[in-house]
């Protein structure tokens, strides 16, 4: 039995969920449930960035404190999540003591290890406001590309920076042109790093290919020693005499809330955290899922604090998204060119949009959130396909058979089908390649409703009830198995076909229903969508952007 820990980017807790970010998440819950069906054990954590600049720059603007925001917006996530049926064994936050402890207690590991310095810098400065800035406070264009960028990342070509990278510099508060003061602060060698990040690329297995490569650029340009804390008054207090007025940098504090959450789990349920981090065991195999965006975070700066605290493994596979757009745009916050997950919740399954994010995800290359496609997909694939093959199929047996399932053998090519498709799907899953595995998976859907038009039911009934009994025994087998592989995908659903079966929960094998087993409450799994909503959510998304 392997242990599997799975780490889901924490979101900041500044703003409603968009899908674009919710597409980069969602291969966390699929992992999780499918490897718990597989029988081994789990531990998926994630939770709100609380302490990120984006809350406090929105608290700001609303004249409100940091932790009203955080309140807001933490709630907001995790009501969503649920919704949507992530099965996180914990979803917390961070701006609450135990990770606040626990992050203190890696900042003194690093510090008795060697790997901080202290430092005395230039650091952006607003006169205006009379304070120094945080790196996102400050913003700029890119000495690379040029776009305008944050004084940490440059979004558009991913560039790692600092504000004194760029030009044309102005405080995100207020607009003004911020000066240069000194100030003194710790930082993380992460140039120490460099050959033993460089060797474990080299070595990686489970990596998309977007994270090598942009990982190998930063090794090839060579690693920067960065900043670990910086004066901000929201956050976790360095630890450390001389420095209350400063806090431990967002970037090595949130990255820890994979550890802190790990061991807040534990001491929440008396679950055992070593299993699931000590670098001594050979049982652990770890997956982070998360957005291109956060790339070196995972495959860089996470493993060197990992490294430099000691004892602790480091991450395995890397599930990085590249980006989702809409309607052909870039996602945009501030024009309000989103659909926020909230108000989608609030009109269609969650099931559906599980099923387009996965099937349309943007896994190894940027794609597009459409209406159209939206509304087709569930139409054509969870109606049409899933959803009509369990449909006629239990309508048949109600109808037919007394509700029962009728006596019938499968043939040996269904078993044989079934039996590999569970090994191919688990493959792909485990290879981060969701999106190959629905296809394969589908495609097993679409043969069961050929086999059910072939074999023609509706006439066996009159002319060969017994050779009608095979064909419906048949067909309730294929749909237990396939509720058992697409529970990780769409699990609402599945669970309803559990109940219309009276199946045990899901497990990553062959599973059987027996002839004469009742039927439960059977129910259309999935309603038409009328193609007439394509133009009027079009039409309500266009209206609220600006």
């Amino acid at each position: 039995m392997t242990n599997i820990f799975i780490g889901g980017a924490w979101p900041y807790a500044n703003g409603s969920l968009h899908l674009g970010r919710l597409a980069s998440l969602l291969p966390g819950d699929v992992l999780a449930r499918y490897f718990r069906a597989k029988g081994e054990q789990v531990l998926y954590v994630s939770g709100s960035d609380c302490h990120g600049t984006p809350v406090a720059v929105q608290a700001i603007q609303e004249g409100v404190t940091p932790r009203d925001i955080a309140d807001r917006y933490h709630g907001e996530f995790a009501k969503c999540f649920e919704q949507l049926g992530f099965s996180y064994d914990l979803y917390t936050r961070t701006d609450q003591e135990f990770h606040h402890g626990v992050v203190q207690e890696l900042f003194l590991k690093l510090l008795d290890n060697g790997h901080l310095y202290r430092k005395t810098i230039q650091q952006t400065y607003c006169e205006t406001d009379r304070r120094f800035l945080p790196d996102r406070y400050v913003e700029g264009d890119c000495p690379v590309c040029g776009s305008r960028a944050r004084g940490d990342q440059c979004d558009v070509c991913s560039t790692l920076l600092d504000p004194s990278d760029l030009s044309n510099r102005a405080c995100k508060i207020c607009g003004n042109p911020p000066v240069e003061r000194p100030t003194e602060h710790y930082y993380v060698s992460l140039s120490h790093f460099q050959a033993e990040l460089t060797d474990d690329l080299n070595n990686a297995k489970g990596w998309r290919e977007n994270a090598i490569q942009l990982t190998r650029r930063y090794l090839e340009e060579g690693l920067v020693d960065r900043a670990a804390t910086r004066d901000l008054t929201w956050g976790v207090d360095v630890p450390v005499p001389g420095f209350e007025d400063k806090k431990i940098y967002v970037w090595i504090e949130a990255v820890s809330g994979y550890l802190s959450a790990s061991k807040q789990w534990a001491a929440e349920t008396g679950g055992d955290w070593e299993s699931f981090w000590l670098k001594e065991r050979e049982d652990i195999t770890a997956y982070y899922v998360h957005g291109k965006d956060n790339i070196p975070f995972h495959t860089l700066i996470w493993p060197a604090l990992l490294k430099g605290a000691g004892g602790l493994h480091v991450p395995d596979r890397i599930i990085s998204c590249e980006y989702m757009t809409l309607e052909g745009k870039k996602f945009s916050t501030s024009r309000n060119w989103a659909i926020w997950v909230p108000d989608l919740l609030s009109r269609y399954q969650p099931d559906s949009i599980r099923y387009f994010l996965i099937a349309n995800g943007p896994e190894k290359r940027d794609t597009d959130f459409s209406w159209r496609e939206f509304i087709h997909s569930h139409n054509g694939e969870l109606l049409g396909a899933f959803g009509n093959l369990v449909n006629r199929t239990l309508v048949f047996v109600n109808k037919s058979f007394d509700g029962k399932v009728p006596e019938g053998r499968i043939t040996e090519e269904w078993q044989r089908r079934m039996e590999s498709l569970y090994r191919e799907a688990g493959t792909l899953i485990e290879e981060g390649r969701l999106k190959e595995t629905l296809e394969l998976i589908f495609s097993t859907v679409r043969h069961a409703n050929k086999y059910f038009d072939e074999r023609k039911p509706w006439i066996q009934v009159k002319e060969d009830r017994e050779a009608c009994g095979d064909t419906l025994f048949t067909c309730v087998q294929i749909i237990a198995n396939l509720t058992n592989l697409l529970q990780p995908f769409i699990p609402f659903s599945c669970d309803k076909i559990r109940g219309f079966l009276s199946l045990k929960p899901a497990a990553w094998n062959w599973c059987n229903v027996p002839a004469g087993e009742p039927l439960h409450h059977v129910e259309l799994l999935f309603e038409r969508i009328d193609t007439s909503r394509i133009e009027e959510e079009t039409r309500r998304l266009e209206g609220l952007s600006f």
